[in-house]
């Protein structure tokens, strides 16, 4: 299992799980990911998640198609 990185721009506090999705290139547009998240399995800190507007802090784990994404 691959574990990426992903950091907040200055001033974020935090960031939803659909744009981790676009950056992590799963999806193409924000919208896409209510039926990504209905055919996939994501662990966000080990529980699934299904609301594509979950936000995602510093320090949280996301495991989404056998890769790891922290948060930083």
């Amino acid at each position: 299992m691959d574990q990426n990185t992903i950091s907040l721009k200055p001033g974020e506090q935090f960031i939803t799980l659909n744009i981790l999705l676009k950056i992590a290139g799963l999806i193409s547009t924000g919208g896409a990911a209510k039926a990504f998240l209905l055919e996939n399995s994501v662990l966000v800190n080990g529980e699934e998640e299904k609301r594509r507007g979950r936000k995602l802090y510093p320090g949280d784990v996301i495991e989404v198609l056998n890769d790891t994404f922290v948060i930083e």
